[in-house]
């Protein structure tokens, strides 16, 4: 269990020390334990080390292990640690097997004459629902709803957005629900708009609150009715379980919510400190090692383990090193240096590592640019991404509202115990099993075009590779214009002045926020800039179709909570709506007279935008060069009216008393970006989150739920079901049985993966889950999916091994079904097994190499157990899986190097008896008889004592259940 205060015996507790600055606060004083060896471990490594040290019982976590890891440098890759997470995240998917789980161990520890009470996860544990949202209504469908305001009495305004901007005049454009300078509501009669949002909308027109739009209405009301059985068993488990908190839906996403919400950096509990850490089932949890805190993705039956008390076990890994120096370029965005940095992770080979990021240039990233590296790790590979707590850290929790007292005892345990990252240090750094330079100087800023988005072009390089275009063939680039023309110009007049157009002429200029949503810095600098440069006087030409597209209303709102909203509107970024616009060609035409100038002239004219596709011709028939450019630079080119320009010698346009005003002149530092990105936008985005969390929402509150101890199950239902995994505990364990006579219920070949073995996806029509179903009185139209029904065994087991590219050898094709030996029928697995189990005859499972590869799924593991399988003999294992075959209590038995069923002549059609001797011990060989008479042993796949102790109880769930008898 974790543990806060040493354990009876704990050969730690002197370190135990009181804070310097608040003596009533207690921690273990983990620095004092290594002297310099604990000096150059890796910060991430140091958090594995207080872990194992706080948690030491000399039997899940022995003293030699904290010792291992001291040891790091030495014994990385060569021994596996356990790790006790400070607290767990799951989402809904996940979060309803264990949950069930719970609630099975509280009924059997009551029929086994203890009490249910006692029965509650161990580790702190969020659970958020956030995976049962469908979207079952859409814009299309809401559109071509009959209209409310045709003749039928108007809806009531279903929520106002508690958002609040200053109004600007405009054009109302019809606009539903608009309540703006124009004093006319609906005075315009057009169709009933809506967009598909999470987030707080503002009328586009006037900035004025709207109702939430009707989607997100219908598809919560259907998310509540479909899932209305799932969501009472949450709400019943919030109720009774203690240590365990349930995020309803509509508040946000399982990673977001855990980064933006349940994030600790330090836990403080009964005045004892220890710093935060996680694992989740979630595959973004990773993105909280932007804030300092060590965590993870993990699958189900090692999270449930976790909940239960149990460690993680996990090879002692090697830790990279990522140092970044250099100064960011003035002109490199977020993105940029993300991409970057995600790009030399990649090539620098770091799956299956820890990445941990030291060097001067770190501090120059903001806590949402490090959140967001943390978040890439699938990209490149890497177990986590580790920052340190440093002082860029402190400054957003201070904007985000956490207590200033909190932070003062935040950092003085951090520096106490040696987890704060100090530039100004001069102690030196880690070391590190390798380590791999990134020089910020070298990220430069890219735009990409002027015909396809794969072709990037340094921006220092823009001049001189579109002078390069118009000298190019006609092509993937080129455009062929003769050296004589190329400096051509043709006057036009547009609204009382006269322009002239040359090739390279901005003549459209779109910021859409689309694929910027994830990191405010981008759109926040195209806000600056244009602050600074309606400040200085700049202008943009009024013959530029300028827009600003954002994708959501919350980029609206801190837009507008900046103060910046003003003043892209003066340079003619008006905010036209919330939906793809620009990018999919959806811009309005071109004035005619400048139309009819550029065909004149045959002149090469420009789009700007900062979406995703920028095809010839896409933005309009006669803008014959787009490019892809990061917001900031979309306004830059615009002011500027042409992309033959070089940003470092030639100024953009002249500025009041005709002064040159150059790009570096008004462009952003960031500073600036981070001091408004945390001030303006991150105070205001977690102060609307606590809020949320705080009130919760009225779908929720209203939820009735049942608060007995024990869950009521219900006999008639197909989402909820009381799992058998329970049926045979008892107090004291028994030696392992012999396995006598056992039918092979598989007979696979290698690298069969989780998602061959484990229920994912739609429910088959033809399937033993949908016979199921259907036995219960459903239309396949009501099946949902597997995900959706993983509180109930009697589907989930059902669906273990459905899969229809299972490649069974008895069958010799692709399909999920096996033979029953004793009949000779030909069944799908789920009904061999269980006439098997009716019979009592057991069934093993016989593999190739890398049995149960992929990602980590519970129902792996689980599913099989409930078939009856007793062990499974394989050439090799992924290590996961084998270890959630001991967790569930299927033995992993392995054949000898060289040695598989064809060398030594099995058909799997024998049965097979493995005998296991009253006191197993790691790696022991067993024999194995078969009903030919043949005699061969097999290596029993129990790497430690724990392992054989689990397995020994029947699992980590049966372990954990008898302590409460």
């Amino acid at each position: 269990v974790t543990v806060l205060f040493p354990p009876a015996g704990s050969p730690y507790q002197p370190v135990i020390e009181a804070l310097e600055s608040h003596p009533q606060k207690k921690f273990y004083n983990v620095s004092k334990l290594g002297g310099a060896k604990y000096d150059t471990l890796p910060y991430s490594i140091r958090v594995l080390f207080e872990s194992s040290v706080r948690n030491c019982d000399g039997f899940l976590v022995k003293e030699t292990d904290a010792m291992n890891i001291l040891d790091w440098k030495t014994k990385q890759n060569h021994v596996e640690v356990p790790f006790c997470p400070a607290r767990v995240v799951l989402q809904d998917f996940t979060g309803i097997p264990a949950m069930v789980d719970f609630a099975a161990m509280r009924e059997a520890v009551r029929n086994a004459g203890g009490d249910p009470v006692k029965v509650n996860p161990a580790c702190p544990t969020d659970l958020t629902v956030d995976h049962s949202l469908q979207i079952d209504f859409s814009k299309c469908a809401i559109q071509n709803a009959p209209n409310p305001g045709g003749g039928e009495a108007p809806k009531p305004p279903a929520r106002l957005s508690p958002l609040r901007a200053q109004p600007r005049k405009g054009p109302c454009r019809g606009q539903a629900g608009c309540r703006g300078p124009c004093g006319e509501p609906g005075r315009h009669p057009a169709p009933f708009s809506a967009q598909i949002e999470n987030t707080p909308i503002l009328c586009p027109f006037h900035l004025q609150p709207v109702p939430e739009p009707e989607t997100v209405l219908k598809n919560q009301e259907m998310e509540f009715g479909r899932n209305r059985e799932r969501l009472q068993f949450f709400k019943w488990s919030s109720k009774v379980f203690k240590n365990i908190s349930i995020i309803p839906p509509e508040t946000g996403m399982a990673h977001q919510v855990n980064l933006e919400y349940l994030s600790k950096v330090v836990f403080e509990v009964k005045d004892f400190l220890y710093p935060d850490s996680v694992v989740g089932t979630d595959s973004h949890t990773t993105m909280v090692n932007g804030l300092g805190i060590l965590g993870w993705g993990v699958g189900g039956i090692e999270t449930e383990a976790v909940m239960l008390g149990m460690p993680l076990t996990l090879t002692l890994p090697e830790v990279v090193g990522c140092e970044l120096t250099g100064t960011v370029s003035p002109l490199a965005t977020s993105i940029d240096i993300v991409l970057s940095i995600t790009k030399h992770l990649r090539q620098a080979e770091v799956a299956g590592k820890f990445v941990e990021f030291f060097g001067s240039g770190v501090s120059q990233l903001s806590v949402a640019d490090r959140t967001t590296i943390a978040n890439m790790c699938p990209e490149y590979g890497a177990i986590l991404s580790f920052f340190p707590v440093d002082n860029v850290t402190l400054k957003h929790l201070k904007h985000t509202g956490l207590d200033k007292a909190k932070l003062e005892v935040m950092e003085a345990y951090l520096k106490a115990v040696k987890l704060f990252r100090n530039d100004e240090c001069s102690s030196g750094e880690p070391e590190y099993s390798q380590v791999v330079q990134v020089s910020l100087s070298s990220i430069v800023p890219y735009v990409s075009g002027p015909k396809r988005s794969q072709d990037r072009v340094a921006v220092n390089n823009m001049k001189s590779d579109f002078q390069a275009c118009l000298n190019e063939k006609c092509g993937v680039k080129g455009f062929q214009i003769a050296a004589e023309k190329q400096n051509d110009t043709v006057p036009v007049q547009y609204e009382g002045n006269e322009y002239k157009l040359s090739h390279g002429c901005v003549v459209v200029a779109a910021v859409i926020s689309c694929t910027n949503n994830c990191n405010p810095s981008v759109m926040l600098a195209a806000g600056l800039l244009a602050k600074k440069a309606v400040e200085a006087g700049l202008e943009v030409k009024p013959y530029i179709r300028t827009s600003l597209s954002p994708g959501s209303g919350m980029v609206t709102h801190y837009l507008s909570s900046s103060g910046v909203l003003p003043y892209l509107s003066k340079l003619g970024f008006e905010v036209v709506g919330y939906g793809c616009s620009t990018c999919v060609g959806n811009t309005a035409p071109l004035p005619e007279a400048i139309r009819n100038a550029i065909k004149q002239g045959d002149i090469i004219a420009c789009g700007v935008l900062s979406g995703t596709k920028n095809f010839e011709g896409r933005l309009c028939d006669c803008v014959r060069a787009n490019y892809l450019a990061s917001p900031p630079l979309v306004v830059a080119y615009a002011i500027a009216g042409t992309v033959r320009i070089d940003f470092e010698t030639e100024p953009l346009g002249t500025g009041f008393n005709g002064k040159s005003i150059y790009l570096r002149d008004i462009w952003p530092t960031r500073k600036e970006l981070h001091t408004v990105e945390e001030e303006c936008v991150i105070s205001s985005m977690f102060k609307e989150l606590k809020e949320k969390m705080e009130k919760g929402n009225k779908r929720w509150n209203l939820l009735e739920a049942p608060e007995s101890t024990l869950f009521p199950w219900d006999s008639k239902s197909t989402y909820i079901r009381c799992p058998s995994f329970f049926d045979k505990l008892a107090k004291e364990p028994v030696s392992p049985q012999p396995v006598e006579n056992a039918h092979v219920l598989l007979y696979l070949g290698d690298s069969v993966t989780t998602d061959h073995i484990s229920p994912a996806g739609s429910i088959a029509r033809s399937s033993a889950a949908a016979k199921y179903l259907t036995s219960k009185g459903l239309t396949p139209r009501e099946f949902n999916s597997y995900g959706a029904r993983r509180g109930n065994d009697a589907v989930m087991t059902r669906g273990t091994f459905a899969n229809i590219k299972l490649l069974n050898k008895f069958i010799g094709k692709p399909a999920p079904k096996t033979i029953h030996f004793p009949s000779g029928q030909t069944l799908d697995v789920f009904e061999a097994a269980e006439l098997y189990q009716r019979e009592g005859i057991p069934v093993i499972i016989l593999a190739g190499k890398k049995y149960g590869l992929g990602s980590s799924r519970d129902w792996a593991a689980k599913g099989p157990f409930l078939l009856g399988v007793k062990a499974v003999l394989a050439e090799s294992y992924e290590k996961v899986h084998r270890s959630q075959l001991i967790g569930i209590g299927i033995a992993p038995l392995q054949f000898h190097p060289g040695e598989n069923p064809s060398t030594l002549g099995l058909t799997g059609r024998e049965q097979f008896s493995i005998l296991f001797p009253p006191e197993l011990s790691p790696r022991m060989t067993l024999d194995i008889k078969t009903s030919t008479g043949k005699v061969f042993s097999v290596i029993a796949l129990f790497e430690n004592n724990m392992e054989i102790t689990l397995y020994k109880y029947g699992g980590s769930l049966n372990f954990v259940a008898r302590r409460f008898l």
